[in-house]
């Protein structure tokens, strides 16, 4: 039965869902699962969420539980178990698979904490089989199956993982039919050319709704955390974030993040940025991939990052998600037990007899389009032509792991490979030696740990890799192990490595010579340096190598990972929290305990009991919509202004940023609205009085020394403009590309704080703005100066309203929050600061966004239209207020 959680997810990922029914083995298997004791299956309630439209169905209460220990669901698209069919056809054998990193991490882990596995088999299990296979492998092995039908699974795996994500998170766009219809994939799909087929994105968001419902039927989300690996399962987090709004869930993409260039092609972008992002932590190999990250999301979805004390974070609705930069390690332990066995001695020896008096360079590949195997023969082949010394002396051993998938592209690399063999060996070859060994055949860990023992040098000319850990095994081969027969293991060990600019462990092998390998020539003389390098530099450079990879291996990894985890999920069951949205536009919305959303009845209420009060409003953002391009004041919001200020109890403000000339134009209908322009640098309390200036600075010879800085980043910045006011110049880059808009605004506010040190200024940045103004001018000495006016004319405010949506309305909300203690207002005041939008604020409210502030201040008109006929025509209190506000 599909969960009434996920609908909006389907319908919104789908049309028609009948091809890929649970039936046929979709949806069997496990069902035994749901009898686990850890299964938490009394829903709980957040407060004011009755309230809500839109909310998600959460079962995460507000304490944390004590009762439990810590568990960790691991959750990838293959469950680290081999399983196999027994000879007589009865049943199956499993067991674990050591070279699995799911299995490997586990190192890492707090030794008390549960280790659990979500995840898929290699093999197709009969419907009828899946509950018995289901139970052996959560008793023996705590691993919980989900099952695919073999057509959901086809167009799942083969068509949208690999014909659509990892050609294109590897940089290769399907810019015909058939440019990607062979890559990754052994048939598959069906009917399907290269180019994005939506079917195949339901059959993605399918799959991961059937990984989300096994880990739904065993976690307790008060106590577990969730760890989701690939790039198989990027919808799965807003599946379960859905569902538990608290859940303690991190993310990690082992295969390169694209430039937001090349993700930015991607049909289901947005789906997929905002599923991730519903992650409490996101990891990365490499900075470059999460820069890209970063990236998508600044310029998809205005989302920025700021970096803490060494941390980046990302502010998502008041969540902060973390973002970890660590590449993953290999297992020591592993690859030492492989070290000591017996038959590794005799296979070293047997190779160092066949390449006797040779200098072996190494390389070791699957069979695949982006490991460049061809450009290391080519490089070689220069390698051999530009340095003949190396003629008869150097060996080229390349081991290329069979191919795990078929394809046009692939068998045409597969040919070349070979005709470069056969051309280099007939070029440089004679009776006994072949410069280029090829072996294409599955060969024992013993055999591999035997050819990286004897190489000189390892090379990788991979064109895109996510991590690749063959240079990291090599320099532990080399290194050996002190307890090994060898002769040679105590002397001076050392390595080299050639290795591609494009793999994830590259920036961490600062020894290594790092190449591009689309550069033949380049590449060729760094395997000339490679091998030529006296040892003791080898040496240096090996050394250095060991100490990295020794140190940041698997465990290392793991834990490191999850204490981020720990620490960016701290304050979940502190928080009030609550999901809205729908289909992939689920988010949660996550504020501090005090800080919650403004209710209309709430504030009509106290608004109704006040007998004098302040009601004070930013305009951009709060009463038009930042995006909207006429900014004019529309005719309902002339009326809301004009029935409030009718309302003999209230004084009400315009706080802006904006000049007077534009405020005083737009709000010509408006007789009775204060205005306060330029974040109050010049005020006026009504169309009858003039405009006062609230500052001692009348100097303004800065503005010939900072308006010449903004033009000269004006005319670098397309897209960015200059806003001359009578008080204050603003620099706006909103219509600036994203990142070089703000990149130039953090570099212009460094420059004007230089050149301005010495001038009676502040320099400050805002949304989209930098902006230099006087000193001594902020809207919340606006605020304080409003309330003290009142308080002098025995007309104390009883209620007050503060509403704005950016840095400068903070100003406002800081104050208002301290005005009961200076006397400024009443002693039972109510008193409202309301910023827009959910993002931590000095406000104590929130309103979503413009349509709500307009909803809201429509309310408290109509609250005011019900006063008397009579009342109305008394002189408003704006007007009864002696202006002293000068002095």
């Amino acid at each position: 039965m599909m969960s009434r959680s996920y609908t909006n997810l389907l319908d919104l990922a789908s049309g028609n869902f009948a091809a890929l029914s649970l039936g046929g083995g979709g949806g069997g298997g496990g069902r035994g699962l749901r009898r686990m004791p850890r299964v938490m299956t009394v829903p709980g309630t957040l407060a004011d969420l009755q309230e809500e439209e839109e909310r998600a169905n959460s079962v995460a209460s507000d304490v944390q539980s004590s009762q439990a220990q810590d568990r960790i669901i691991i959750v990838a698209n293959q469950l680290p178990v081999r399983a196999r069919r027994r000879p007589d056809g009865r049943g199956w054998t499993f067991a674990w698979d050591e070279d699995s990193l799911l299995l490997q991490l586990k190192d890492g882990l707090p030794d008390d904490m549960e280790v659990l596995y979500v995840g898929s088999l290699n093999v197709d299990v009969e419907a009828h089989e899946q509950d018995d296979v289901a139970q052996a492998l959560l008793e023996r092995f705590k691993c919980v199956p989900a099952f695919l039908s073999p057509d959901l699974h086809e167009r799942f795996y083969h068509g949208f993982c690999k014909r659509r994500l990892w050609p294109l998170f590897h940089y290769m766009l399907p810019f015909s039919a058939s440019s990607t219809s062979d890559h990754g994939s052994s048939g598959g799909a069906r009917g399907s050319d290269g180019r994005y087929d939506r079917s195949l994105w339901e059959a993605y968001v399918l799959a991961n709704k059937l990984f989300s419902q096994k880990v739904i039927e065993v976690i307790n989300p008060e106590d577990d955390y969730v760890w989701i690996h690939d790039y198989h399962l990027m919808a799965l987090p807003t599946f379960l974030r859905r569902r538990f709004n608290r859940l303690r869930m991190g993310f990690f993409l082992h295969v390169p993040f694209p430039s937001s260039e090349i993700y930015r092609t991607l049909p289901f972008r947005e789906e997929i940025l905002k599923a991730l992002l519903n992650c409490d932590l996101i990891g990365f190999h490499t900075f470059d991939y999460a820069r890209h990250f970063l990236s998508c999301c600044s310029r998809m979805l205005g989302i920025e990052y700021q970096s803490k004390r060494g941390y980046i974070g990302l502010d998502y609705f008041g969540r902060t998600i973390g973002i970890k930069i660590l590449p993953v390690g290999i297992h020591m332990g592993q690859l030492q037990s492989v070290l000591r066995l017996p038959d590794k001695e005799w296979r070293v020896n047997e190779l160092r007899q066949q390449f006797e008096g040779k200098t072996v360079l190494l390389g070791v590949d699957d069979m695949d389009i982006f490991k460049g195997i061809n450009l290391k023969l080519l490089a070689f082949e220069h390698m051999l032509k530009l340095h003949p010394k190396w003629q008869g002396r150097a060996v080229l051993v390349q081991i290329a792991n069979p191919a795990r998938a078929q394809g046009k592209d692939l068998k045409e690399i597969q040919n070349e490979i070979e005709e470069s063999c056969e051309r280099i060996n007939k070029a440089f070859g004679h009776a006994g030696y072949s410069p280029v060994v090829l072996i294409d055949r599955t060969i024992s860990a013993v055999e591999k740990i035997a050819f990286y023992t004897i190489a000189e040098c390892v090379v990788v000319t991979a064109v895109r890799d996510g991590m690749n850990l063959t240079p990291y095994e090599y320099i532990v081969c080399r290194q050996g192990i002190s307890d090994s027969k060898d002769s040679e293991a105590d002397g001076p060990k050392n390595s080299m490595l050639v290795v591609s600019e494009f793999i994830g462990c590259s920036p961490s092998l600062s020894g290594a010579i790092r190449v591009n390998p689309w550069n033949i020539e380049t590449t060729g003389e760094a395997m000339n340096e490679a091998i030529s390098l006296a040892d003791g530099e080898k040496q240096l450079r090996h050394e250095k190598h060991y100490r990295y990879v020794s140190t940041h291996d698997v465990a290392y990894w793991s834990k490191s990972f999850q204490q981020d985890m720990e620490r960016t999920c701290k304050d979940h069951f502190r928080r009030n929290c609550w999901g809205i949205g729908l289909g992939f536009g689920f988010r949660v919305v996550a504020v501090e305990p005090n800080f919650r959303k403004l209710h209309v009845d709430g504030i009509v209420s106290a608004y109704m009991k006040a007998k004098s009060r302040a009601i004070l409003m930013d305009y951009d953002g709060t009463l038009v919509p930042l995006a909207s391009i006429n900014k004019q004041p529309t005719a309902e919001i002339i009326r809301i202004i004009n029935t409030l200020c009718a309302d003999k109890k209230n004084v009400v403000f315009i706080v802006s940023g904006r000049g007077r000339n534009h405020l005083g134009d737009w709000f010509l209908p408006c007789e009775k609205v204060g205005i306060a322009a330029e974040h109050g640098y010049f005020v006026r309390w009504s169309q009858d009085e003039e405009w006062e200036t609230y500052s001692q600075s009348t100097d303004f010879g800065w503005m010939q020394i900072a308006e010449p800085v903004m033009k000269l980043y004006t005319e670098s910045t397309d897209g960015s403009s200059i806003e001359p006011k009578e008080s204050a110049l603003v620099w706006h880059h909103r219509d600036a590309d994203p990142g070089f808009g703000s990149s130039q605004a953090k570099e212009m506010l460094d420059h004007l704080e230089s050149v301005l040190a010495n001038e009676p200024v502040s320099v400050k940045s805002g949304k989209f703005i930098v902006e230099v103004k006087p000193q001594g001018v902020s809207k919340g000495l606006v605020a304080e100066k409003i309330l003290s006016a009142m308080a002098e004319n025995g007309r104390q405010a009883d209620f007050v309203l503060c509403i704005g949506d950016d840095r400068s309305d903070e100003e406002m909300f800081e104050d208002i929050a301290g005005v009961a203690t200076r006397n400024l207002v009443a002693p039972d005041t109510s008193i409202f600061g309301c910023t827009v939008g959910q993002k931590p604020s000095k406000a104590r409210y929130y309103l979503d966004d413009t349509a709500e502030v307009r909803n809201m201040l429509g309310a408290l008109a109509d609250a005011s239209g019900e006063s008397s006929f009579e009342e109305r025509f008394e002189p408003p209190l704006s007007m009864q207020i002696k202006n002293d506000y000068s002095q």
